[in-house]
Order: C-alpha cells, then structure tokens, then sequence
C-alpha cells in the first residue's frame, strides 16, 4: 500500500516536533502550528508545502488514533533496534571474523524479528485501511481550524489596512488674527467670512485677510508637497515653500494691500480737492 509505505519512511513524532509520550492536545497543537504554514491557500504554487501538508495531516491521522498509534510505534520500534543492529555488526565485522555457528544464529534472530516487523506492518496498514474507511473527525475539525485561523488573519490584515489608510492625508489649517474677548464681530472675521475666503482659488497660498486685521494661515496636517513655481510668483522654481517662504510672501501682500489703499485714500481726497464748490 502506498500510503503505508510512505508512512514507514518516515518518523512521523520528528515531523511533528514532538516527543513519542506526547498526549494527544500535544499532537494536535503541534499540527496546527505545522499546518498553519504550509497550508495550500497560503501557498498555491508550491507543490512541496502541499506534499507537507498531506505528510502532517497523515501523522494526525495516526497519531491521534490509539489502535493505530500503537501499530505504528512496534513499526519504529523494530526498525530502529534493525538499525542498532546493523552499527553493531559493522562495527564487529570490522574486528573478527565471525564464525558460522555465530552467523546461523544471528540469522536466525535476525528471521524472528523480521517476522515480528512483518507482523507488525501489516497489523499498521489494517489500522490505516480502517482510518480511511471510517473517515478521520481529527483531521476534518483541524483542518477545519486551520481554515478558520486563515480567514481571521487575512480579515485582520484587511482592517489593519483600512484602519491604517483611514484619515490619512486629511487636511488641517491654523487660522489667526488679532481679536479682543469683548469684540462680537470677531476681528470680523466670521464663520461666512472665512468660509468665503478659503473657498477662492490658491487661498491657502495667497489670503492675506482684511487689510486693518491681517489673516496668518498656516497648515498642521494633510499639506501637500506642492513647488512654489507657479503658485507662489516672486519665489525661487522649483524651491519647497517653508513657513519663513510663506511669512514673507504674507508680509508682501500685507504690503502691497496696504500701499493699494494709501493710493486710493490719496486719489479720492485729489478728486475731492479738484471740483468746484
């Protein structure tokens, strides 16, 4: 039988990492942690994690069953004393020269124990042919687990990511300007009015607020990694604008706002001077 073959190569508590008196809770922790990484939805293209995970799911199988467990370990039992037995005759044979009353007697020995191995593997692939007839529950509710453990970790990197992208990026402005406790318009700047003012166009850049209570804005959070360039005349191509970039260019618009007003003052008192009374 194939199955059983292939389970008598191999040391099934090795490739659980357990020891052989292990409990059955032990076996089935070991399995999980085991098959947890080399299940085939985490590893579609890789044959050899799929050949691993059937080997674990095997041992399960075996394992956690006392009549088959029991089979499996006179398996490993007697070829692991056949083993111990063949060091020691090479060992031997490299010292003396055995006779042949000696060499009878071993192989006569040697026939017994592998009748009782005989005795013992079939005894194996009778408990494995049952586990296959009667279906294994172990290895349908771990595996089960495994699945389940599966979909909670992909859910929770899903929310990680959500959590993580949520908020991100959004954007916050310092708005200040001079204003008394007592003053109910506010400095005059109103929640309309200020509304109004960051709705035109370049407004963070370039507001500068009324001319008698100048208006400083400046960002703290979500500010975009813009080039002067085009959006700020006057400075440096290609330059980041840094707050001391942004102080002057509020100041020169302060400037040029209040220049713009002097003039005016000045042409309308000439106007005013110039028509007969």
């Amino acid at each position: 039988m194939a199955v059983t073959k292939e389970l008598l190569q191999m040391d099934l508590y090795a490739l659980l990492g357990i020891e052989e008196k292990a409990a059955d809770k032990e076996v089935k922790k070991a399995y999980r942690q085991k098959a947890l990484s080399c299940h085939p939805d985490k590893n579609p293209d890789n044959p050899k994690a799929a050949e691993l995970f059937h080997q674990l799911s095997q041992a399960l199988e075996v394992l956690t069953d006392a009549a088959a467990r029991a089979a499996y370990d006179r398996v490993r039992k007697a070829k692991k004393q056949a083993a111990e037995r063949t060091q020691k005759l090479d060992e031997r044979r490299k010292k003396v020269k055995l006779d042949l009353e000696t060499r009878e007697r071993q192989a006569q020995a040697h026939g017994s124990e592998e009748e009782e191995e005989s005795r013992s593997t079939r005894t194996l692939e009778q408990e494995i042919i049952r586990l296959r007839e009667e279906g294994s529950r172990q290895l349908e509710e771990q595996q089960r687990l495994i699945r389940e453990q599966i979909c909670q970790e992909r859910e929770q990197r899903l929310r990680g990511k959500a959590e993580n992208t949520e908020g991100k990026g959004t954007p916050k402005l310092k708005l200040k300007w001079k204003c008394q406790k007592e003053d109910e318009s506010k400095g005059g700047y109103s929640k309309d009015v200020l509304l109004r003012l960051l709705q035109k166009e370049l407004a963070v850049q370039n507001e500068v607020g009324l001319v008698d209570n100048p208006l400083k804005i400046s960002w703290l959070e979500g500010r975009p990694r813009a080039t002067v360039g085009s959006s700020y005349p006057g400075l440096s191509q290609g330059s980041v604008l840094s707050e001391r970039d942004y102080e002057s260019l509020v100041m020169m618009r302060l400037r040029q706002a209040a220049e713009r007003q002097q003039l005016i003052a000045q042409m309308q008192e000439e106007d005013q001077e110039g028509r007969p009374t």
